[in-house]
């Protein structure tokens, strides 16, 4: 992320007071109930924060997206390592995921709630879903990468094939594969949001929709500053986490989005 010369951290905080004033101005102009104030949306948060039902709302949300990416994380990268260093497994699997990736994640929803229900269990497979496509990506993306000689060397040693993939190749490839898991995050968070509008029993989609059947716009345009601080404030965390696994690989400046 770009900063301020001389000013760390400066330069997020100056584009968010921009953003804020631009909503306050517009808002005033145009003077519409379904365009609030940023003042009066940022006054509703404390409030929301401040109610046990919002917490509940908001805590099974997280409960869901850490769940989706959680297991999306655990699939998708053996996947996409065994993709990059098998051509049978490549040739297995890229049909699928070709078929699978334009295909909106939120598209699936009303299929998903046929068989598994409006529950966790549906929100979490679409949150899966969305999660696992960039980390296969990455992964792959990794595990090619990841020079012959080293693994010729460590075959001559005796290591076997799985020995090598979780030895030589994962460590390799994990600069990369966490730029998928980053992505993913995002996703996980898109997903989230998404599915529980469609699925609207709990969670902040719920609690966003609600509010909009009520026209309660001031509680709405809250739950999306609420949404966002969280999107910064967990790709803040995984930046801290990335730095500290592979702090010696050069950071990623730019993320790949996928079809949500």
């Amino acid at each position: 992320m770009t900063r301020l010369p001389g000013i760390p951290g400066l330069a997020p905080l100056v584009a968010f007071a921009g953003l804020l004033a631009g909503w306050e101005v517009a808002a005033r102009g145009i003077g519409i109930d379904g365009l609030p104030p940023a003042s009066r949306a940022l006054a509703e948060v404390p409030g929301i924060l401040a109610d046990p039902e919002s917490l509940i709302n908001i805590g099974a949300s997280l409960y869901r997206m850490a769940l989706g990416f959680a297991l999306g994380v655990a699939v998708a990268v053996p996947v996409g390592l065994m993709m990059g260093r098998s051509r049978h497994v490549a040739a297995f699997f890229n049909p699928l995921l070709m078929v699978i990736y334009p295909v909106p994640k939120a598209a699936l929803m009303p299929i998903i709630m046929l068989w598994l229900g409006v529950g966790d269990a549906s929100k979490t497979l679409v949150i899966f879903l969305g999660v696992s496509l960039p980390v296969v990506y990455h992964s792959y993306q990794g595990g090619r990468a990841v020079e012959e000689k080293m693994l010729w060397s460590a075959a001559a040693m005796g290591m076997g094939a799985p020995a090598r993939l979780l030895r030589i190749v994962l460590p390799a490839a994990l600069p990369e594969i966490l730029v998928g898991c980053r992505t993913g995050l995002v996703l996980a968070l898109i997903t989230m949001v998404t599915s529980e509008m469609i699925a609207r029993q709990s969670g902040v989609g719920n609690i966003l929709f609600n509010s909009l059947d009520m026209a309660q716009y001031d509680t709405v345009y809250a739950m999306i500053v609420i949404i966002g601080v969280l999107g910064l404030a967990l790709d803040a965390a995984f930046e801290r986490l990335r730095a500290a696994l592979v702090g010696w690989a050069e950071p990623s400046q730019a993320l790949m989005v996928g079809t949500t």
